[in-house]
């Protein structure tokens, strides 16, 4: 198994998505019981819309 390697990059966001993202991370961290940072649940929506369409 390879190990997954993350690199920086910087995104600009609406008001609205970054209070979506701080709230997904809450809810998160209630469902699973660890804590989520908004930089993972930005990586958790890019796999799930990349991998609808096919592209990973």
């Amino acid at each position: 198994m390879s190990k997954e390697t993350l690199k920086p990059f910087t995104v600009y966001l609406e008001d609205e998505q970054l209070e979506a993202l701080e709230k997904m991370a809450k809810e998160l961290k209630q469902t699973y019981g660890q804590r989520w940072t908004k930089g993972a649940v930005i990586r958790l929506a890019l796999s799930q819309f990349f991998t609808q369409r096919g592209q990973i």
